[in-house]
């Protein structure tokens, strides 16, 4: 199974920052229940970050290269994620090269801090070597809202 936890990206800065939102649905499969109620699994919105990290590095390189997460060096988990949350998405590129990328990231719903992230590890690899890039790209102008998929 696969999520796309990123719906939207709002604004992003070449080799910088990348700005986005993931729009939670009660209908997800992914849902964990607790005693408040459903809440999105931790590691989902930590995943929603590393993505939004993934599409920084993929456009800031022409779709050459994207991030697989490998590590993180400081998470604070702040709140938790209930279905209907919009999902702010923050990433910041602290440094990158051919091979690796550092990101800093904030998750937030509305004015709740729900995750900060310090030394977001990724290994930066070809991006032919994970999907098709044609649909990399699709995806891509359909994130940026310059394109609509069908």
């Amino acid at each position: 199974m696969r999520f796309h936890l990123i719906d939207r990206i709002d604004e992003w800065e070449s080799g910088v920052r990348l700005r986005g939102r993931k729009v939670t649905s009660a209908d997800e499969s992914y849902w964990s229940p607790t005693p408040n109620g459903a809440v999105m699994p931790a590691a989902l919105v930590l995943e929603a970050l590393a993505q939004a990290g993934t599409w920084l590095l993929l456009l800031s390189t022409g779709y050459k290269r994207r991030a697989a997460l490998a590590s993180a060096a400081g998470v604070r988990w702040h709140a938790e994620v209930f279905p209907g949350d919009v999902l702010e998405l923050d990433v910041r590129f602290v440094s990158y090269d051919e091979t690796a990328v550092t990101l800093d990231g904030t998750v937030r719903v509305g004015d709740r801090t729900v995750l900060e992230v310090s030394g977001l590890m990724c290994a930066a690899l070809g991006s032919d070597q994970l999907e098709d890039p044609e649909d990399t790209e699709r995806m891509g102008r359909h994130l940026l809202r310059t394109e609509v998929l069908r």
